[in-house]
This record gives structure tokens, C-alpha cells and sequence, in this order.
């Protein structure tokens, strides 16, 4: 007896530390810190190789314990449930973050970014309500199962409160993040729960009863789809055409580069984008929502631009396959939690954070093929972090992000010698972040140093598309007295963002210039300075038609 009761504890003891390894990776959320700067995610990756390592410990636990024989009792536990440790640390982390956001929302916690009420653990809500998103139709699923159950035991009874409760807290929440994207891609998977769960026999017998009730009830719905969709474009009506516009440069960077390019996203499409504008055939929406986008806000359009059109294919045909080994399996939930996730990275940027990248190998896993590989593949893993030395190369990114705070003290308050000896200390940690380059270029440039500044400011092209770059890279060879160069980067950032003053206004400078002097063109781009209606009035327009006011009326 005495034995029979070690086995059982030895049994719970292996599921809690396998639930404990998966739940461990899957917990890496926003883990927001407010010593980096706003956006900087390097802490969630030290999360993950922290996590991975708790895992692999756990596991390897698992391993010893299930050495342990037992005679006719003897059973193999392993990862043959994985999918219900995934789905149950999903709900678990889901309701964390549905509690954390009414927290926020009542003022009782702050939120990550100082625009927003609410963030979750993210520093944005777009990122935190696609999380919820994802949790819900897994919620949904459990829920359905726990109610479909004959047995009326306890431990489904709890098992249904608990999930109704997780899936009550993330309604709350998710209409207040305002996360088009997310409402679509919730209600996309919880659809396709709803449908999985459905009793195909009643629904064939009230098909034949009532259908032609259901084909008006079908058209109905269709038309209030409609409705809600014209509606949710009107609620942000030039963010939709931003992403439209956005999406459209994409596409013709990656017919520029079908088998991807090697320079990233921010260098192609920032080309493509000159491109474009440079032909002068555009519409003049296009003109007001054009931006310097970070993302693609599209995984499948950043996939094909940045690896290729092949790998794109070849990466939805193994989701589509995994989708189709769990929904054989009966794995609704993990199904409808994939469905979302596509949903939403067709409109946003998940792929960029680690909770996302976790959430989304694991839910591949658990369709099936995880309950014979991930004991290897997390140990594995584990071990790639830590042999390569990707944590300790994330921990040295995490410090730089920590003393480039401080630098950036000196660099705004003008004390550009300081700041250009700390950013060259940073710059073996944080040369592939855009705006730290632009940064150290730019106080390069105040502190007289035009050569170097321009050298870092080429390489910010490739991590940045923000036009400023442009502009201070022409500003520098204006200085050096090399006027034609000068000329072609301010055009390049006028193609770029033809929507910008400033760059017209560095022209008309330039053409000012008795060295340079181009009175024809002087008088154009004068003209754009003086009338063009910028997207925002500030007092610096104001300062720059004056002094072009006053640069025109000096030459006549």
C-alpha cells in the first residue's frame, strides 16, 4: 500500500514538473521593464533563456523519476498530454494578463507605456489584446468539453468554473484595448470552436427543417459582418489605409526581391517606398498616411520580404499541415488558438516578441507531433542558448539598453562630447538598432565629426526608414562641400515621406548657397515651403517659411 502511494505521488509529481516546464516558457509575456527604453523587448529574450533552463531542469527531473519501475502498476507518463499542458498554461498566463489590465484599467497598476491606459504586461495594447485573443478560443474549448463530459465529478465541475471565469476576464478586457485586429481574430477562433463542438446530427435535422430560416439568418449575419467591418474601418479610418499603403510597398519590394533580402526590411522597403513616390503616380491619401514604418504589420508580407516567397510557402504548408493533424485529433482549442494567431498576423507584428514565438511553436506542437519530441526539443534548445551564448550576448544587449538611457541624457541636453564617447562604448551591443545608430550619427554630426557621422548613418538605413537619417546624412556633405551628394539624399528623403517639409526647405537652403546656387529650383521648392499644408502646424514651419521668406527676398 505504502508503495502504491509512492508511485502516485512520483506520478503527480512528473505531470506538475512537466506542466511547470511548459508553463514556465509559455509565461514569457511582456515582462515590460521601465529602465530600457519604451519598446525594447531584449529583457523578454534573458525571460526565455531563464525559462528554458528552469525547463530543461524540470525535464531532466521527469527523466530521472520515470526510471523508477513499477511492477504491475507501471505506467509511462510523458508528453502525451502535452497539449493540455499548453492549453492550461494559456489559460493560466491569459488570466494574469486579463486581471493586470483591470488593474490598469482601475488605476490600480500602471500601465507600460505612457500613451496608453492599458498594456498588460506588453508596452502596447496591440500586442497585449492579440495575447488574450489567443487565449480565449482555448478557454472556449476546455469549457465545452468540461460541459459535454458525462462524468460529474469535482474535478470537472472546477475545471468548467475556472475556464468560464479566465474566459469572463479576458471579455472584459479585450473591447477596451481597442485592438481591431484582436476582436477579428477572436471571433475567428471562437467560431471555429463553436463549429468543431457542434452536433452534427441535430444540425443536420434542423438544416432540413428550417432552411430557409437558416439561409436568411445566414445572409443576415453576413450583411451585420459587413456592417461591423465598414464600421471598424471608419473607427480609424487612415490607420486601415496606412496598413493598406504599407502593405502595398511591401509587395512591390518583395517583387524586387522574391528570394529575400539579406539587408532586412527597413533597407527594402525604404528604397521601394523612394521608388514609388520618385514616379509621382500616386493618390494623395497615399501621400498623407505614408509613414517610416518599423514592421510590416503583416508576418506573411515580412516573411517573404526579409527570407523569401519560398519559405513563406514552405511555412504556411507545415501550419496548414498542423492544423489538420489537430483537428483529427480533436484538438479544437490549440486549433482555434492557431486560427487566431494567423488571423492577427496578418494585420500586426507578433513574430517580433518571444511570447509570441513560444505561444506559436507550441501550439504547433500540440497538434500533435509535440507528444513524441518535446522533452528533446526543449533540452535541446536549452542547450543551444546556452552553448551558443545567445543569453549572455542578450544579457550584454540589456545592460547597453540600460546605460544608453544615460546617454541619451547627454545627447538630449546637447552635451555631445560626453554622448559621443558613450555611444561608442554601446556600439559593439546596439549596432542593429536604427535609432541608437541615428542617434550617435546624428550627435557625430552636432559635434562637427561629418565623416563619421555619415558612416553610421549608412548603416542606420539599413535597420531604420525613418527620412531624418536622409536628412542628416545630406546635411553633412552639405557641410563638407560635397553640394551634388548633398542635393541627392534630400530628394531621396522628399521621395521618401513627400509628405515632409523639412527636407524642401534643407533644399532651398542648399540652392541657396553661392557655390550651389539653382535659382530655378530655389524657386520651386521655396514655393512647397511656403504652401504646402503640412499634416501638423507647429511653430517650427512657422520658422522655416520665415527664413525662407527671408532667404528669397536676400537673393532678389
Amino acid at each position: 500500500m505504502i508503495r502504491l502511494w509512492i508511485y502516485r505521488v512520483k506520478d503527480v509529481v512528473i505531470v506538475l514538473l512537466l506542466f511547470a516546464a511548459v508553463c514556465s516558457l509559455l509565461g514569457v509575456v511582456g515582462v515590460t521593464m521601465p529602465e530600457l527604453p519604451v519598446g525594447e523587448n531584449v529583457g523578454q529574450w534573458i525571460w526565455l533563456g531563464k525559462s528554458t533552463l528552469f525547463s530543461a531542469a524540470c525535464i531532466i527531473i521527469t527523466c530521472l523519476l520515470q526510471l523508477v519501475k513499477r511492477d504491475s502498476l507501471q505506467k509511462v507518463i510523458c508528453f502525451s498530454h502535452f497539449s493540455l499542458y499548453v492549453s492550461w498554461s494559456l489559460v493560466l498566463w491569459g488570466s494574469v494578463e486579463a486581471v493586470w489590465g483591470l488593474r490598469q484599467l482601475y488605476g490600480f497598476s500602471t500601465s507600460g507605456h505612457s500613451l496608453y491606459a492599458l498594456t498588460g504586461s506588453f508596452f502596447n495594447p496591440g500586442p497585449y489584446a492579440e495575447y488574450l485573443a489567443m487565449v480565449l478560443p482555448v478557454c472556449l474549448h476546455l469549457y465545452l468539453c468540461a460541459c459535454a463530459c458525462k462524468e460529474r465529478s469535482v474535478c470537472y465541475k472546477i475545471e468548467k468554473v475556472v475556464v468560464a471565469i479566465a474566459g469572463i476576464l479576458i471579455l472584459c478586457v479585450l473591447p477596451a484595448t481597442m485592438s481591431r485586429s484582436a476582436w477579428v481574430a477572436t471571433a475567428v477562433g471562437c467560431v471555429w470552436v463553436a463549429y468543431m463542438h457542434r452536433d452534427k446530427s441535430k444540425w443536420n435535422v434542423l438544416w432540413k427543417r428550417y432552411k430557409r430560416q437558416s439561409v436568411l439568418w445566414g445572409m443576415s449575419a453576413l450583411f451585420i459582418l459587413m456592417l461591423g467591418g465598414v464600421g471598424a474601418f471608419l473607427l480609424k479610418p487612415d490607420s486601415a489605409l496606412g496598413r493598406l499603403f504599407l502593405w502595398k510597398i511591401t509587395c512591390r519590394a518583395i517583387v524586387s526581391y522574391p528570394s529575400g533580402c539579406d539587408k532586412g526590411f527597413a533597407f527594402a522597403y525604404g528604397e521601394a517606398q523612394e521608388d514609388y513616390f520618385a514616379q509621382g503616380d500616386y493618390a494623395e491619401w497615399e501621400e498623407r498616411v505614408a509613414g517610416s514604418p518599423e514592421y510590416v504589420f503583416n508576418e506573411y508580407l515580412s516573411l517573404a520580404l526579409k527570407e523569401g516567397v519560398a519559405v513563406c510557402v514552405t511555412v504556411l504548408v507545415v501550419i496548414g499541415t498542423c492544423l489538420w493533424m489537430g483537428a483529427k485529433r480533436g484538438r479544437y482549442g490549440i486549433c482555434g488558438a492557431i486560427l487566431a494567431l494567423l488571423v492577427f498576423s496578418f494585420s500586426s507584428y507578433p513574430m517580433h516578441f518571444p511570447a509570441f514565438v513560444v505561444a506559436g511553436i507550441f501550439l504547433l506542437l500540440a497538434c500533435g507531433v509535440g507528444d513524441f519530441i518535446c522533452k528533446p526539443l526543449i533540452l535541446c534548445a536549452s542547450l543551444i542558448l546556452w552553448m551558443g551564448g545567445y543569453t549572455e550576448k542578450w544579457k550584454q544587449e540589456e545592460d547597453a539598453c540600460r546605460k544608453w538611457v544615460y546617454a541619451k541624457m547627454f545627447y538630449s541636453s546637447g552635451a555631445y562630447k560626453v554622448a559621443n564617447k558613450s555611444y561608442g562604448e554601446l556600439y559593439p551591443a546596439l549596432k542593429e538598432k536604427g535609432v541608437f545608430l541615428f542617434e550617435y550619427g546624428h550627435s557625430l554630426h552636432k559635434s562637427g565629426f561629418y565623416d563619421e557621422s555619415n558612416k553610421y548613418l549608412e548603416e542606420a538605413c539599413l535597420y531604420t526608414t525613418d527620412p531624418m537619417v536622409l536628412n542628416i546624412i545630406g546635411k553633412n556633405y552639405q557641410e563638407l562641400h560635397r553640394y551634388e551628394q548633398a542635393e541627392a539624399f534630400f530628394l531621396r528623403s522628399i521621395h521618401r515621406l513627400p509628405g515632409r517639409i523639412y527636407p524642401y526647405y534643407l533644399l532651398a537652403n542648399l540652392y541657396a548657397k553661392p557655390e550651389f546656387y539653382r535659382p530655378y529650383k530655389l524657386k520651386e521648392v521655396s514655393d512647397v515651403v511656403l504652401t504646402k499644408e503640412p499634416k501638423v502646424h507647429s511653430t517650427a514651419i512657422e520658422e522655416m517659411r520665415k527664413e525662407i521668406q527671408r532667404i528669397v527676398k536676400g537673393l532678389e
